[in-house]
């Protein structure tokens, strides 16, 4: 190509030494067009005829490959394989040349390989098997392979060296390398042990208040775990701390199919008593108590009577309390209220008395685990609890507001007027 170059050059009647420089560029620049127009030909023609070929086949391969633009990475290759081709066309440079076009044709070898591997991952991703068995962490653990073997493979081309030779040296380099990859090693080793446990699966709700994560996980990877918190916030936690840190993980509570419901509501001890006839005549005609009062009234008389317990001191033998029947409506109220889960626990019980009054526990569970649901059923139930409370001549134990403060000095006021 070259001899033609200057041959017609000098027909042109230009000197040896322009003929010399000028035959170079003309074929240097003669090189690159080719180069560049067999590109485009391939990316405009042939790229479009594999794309339509896929999409008319609707592979899910197919698919994530063109998504993750696959083969226009490995359409770059074209140039730099041509300028390979016709580097002994330049004698004189004909070996950095050929050593430089190589070396780029093996980063974007590597690039091609790297986007590859995360369409394995986007086709693995729709079997639902990848939410319990992520493999993103592993491809990525092959991509740092392939750079490192891409990167000796270029080194060694460029310096003309074999890669065994440079391989050799990495032995004596190991401790620099295993502090350069200590974040991969540690990443590597915490998502094969998250995997064989089945610690955390994407789409499980975990809270990790060190690092503010309380939400679902979307992605497991070889260096972090992103967790979408409730506020629509992204948090990503180092994979390795998932196994060096505890976290609370939800998924049980989700299989499991009920939410727990666990809060107390404080009744003021100055009004708990022994319930009179009265109260017992006006409880009788609660529904869901009726038959606990017939049923504790009679055992509570039998046993009075078999010991010959003077019931006109309320202080002798048994009777029923207005706590102890508010406990037992609770509790009957739970088991008829149709958004409690009937196979799980549900205790309604007193905790140790504090300065706040007596707390009652309600401890059950929703048959409901989504979050909006489960707050709406829990509120609905203690809007109700709190609303009954005096009807069981009960009072609530409240500290004083300041409309409670000025009602009392205006009842002040008006007793001495």
């Amino acid at each position: 190509m070259i001899e033609y170059i200057e041959n017609l050059l000098v027909s042109y009647g230009l000197s040896q030494s322009m003929v010399s420089y000028t035959s170079v560029i003309i074929a240097g620049m003669l090189i690159i067009f080719i180069s560049a127009l067999v590109y485009l030909l391939a990316k405009n023609i042939l790229l479009r005829i594999l794309r339509a070929f896929i999409e008319k086949s609707r592979t899910k391969l197919g698919e994530a490959l063109l998504k993750n633009k696959v083969f226009e990475r490995i359409i770059y290759i074209i140039p730099a394989f041509l300028i390979h081709f016709f580097a002994p066309v330049f004698p004189s440079f004909q070996v950095w040349i050929q050593r430089i076009a190589f070396s780029y044709m093996v980063l974007v070898l590597l690039a091609a390989l790297s986007k590859l591997l995360d369409a394995a991952d986007d086709v693995y991703r729709s079997f639902e098997v990848s939410k319990s068995r992520p493999i993103k962490g592993y491809l990525q653990v092959l991509k740092i392979i392939a750079y490192v073997i891409g990167t000796i493979v270029i080194i060694a081309v460029l310096i003309d060296r074999s890669p065994l030779l440079l391989l050799s040296g990495i032995g004596a380099a190991t401790a620099v390398l295993m502090l350069i990859f200590q974040n991969s090693i540690l990443g590597l080793v915490a998502s094969i042990q998250l995997a064989s446990n089945n610690m955390v699966q994407i789409g499980d709700w975990i809270e990790m208040p060190k690092y503010g994560a309380d939400g679902d996980v979307i992605d497991i990877s070889l260096h972090t775990v992103k967790v979408q918190n409730w506020d629509k916030t992204i948090t990503t936690i180092p994979t390795h701390a998932l196994i060096a840190d505890s976290f609370k993980n939800w998924k049980g509570m989700s299989e499991a199919g009920g939410r727990r419901i666990k809060r107390s509501i404080y009744i003021d001890m100055t009004s708990i008593k022994f319930c009179d006839e009265e109260m017992l005549e006006r409880f009788k005609k609660i529904r869901y108590i009726q038959q606990y009062i017939n049923d504790k009234t009679e055992e509570i008389e039998e046993y009075n009577k078999r010991l010959g317990i003077d019931t006109d001191s309320l202080v002798n033998g048994r009777h029923l309390t207005n706590i102890g029947t508010f406990r037992a409506y609770i509790v009957q109220y739970l088991k008829n209220h149709p958004r409690i889960h009937k196979g799980m626990t549900q205790i309604v019980r007193q905790l140790e008395p504090t300065e706040k009054g007596l707390p009652i526990e309600i401890y059950a569970f929703t048959n409901d685990t989504a979050w909006a649901a489960y707050e709406s059923i829990q509120s609905d139930i203690f809007d109700h609890i709190l609303a009954v409370v005096p009807e069981f001549d009960l009072r609530l134990f409240q500290n004083p507001s300041g409309h409670d403060l000025r009602r009392l000095r205006e009842t002040s006021g008006s007793s001495c007027g």
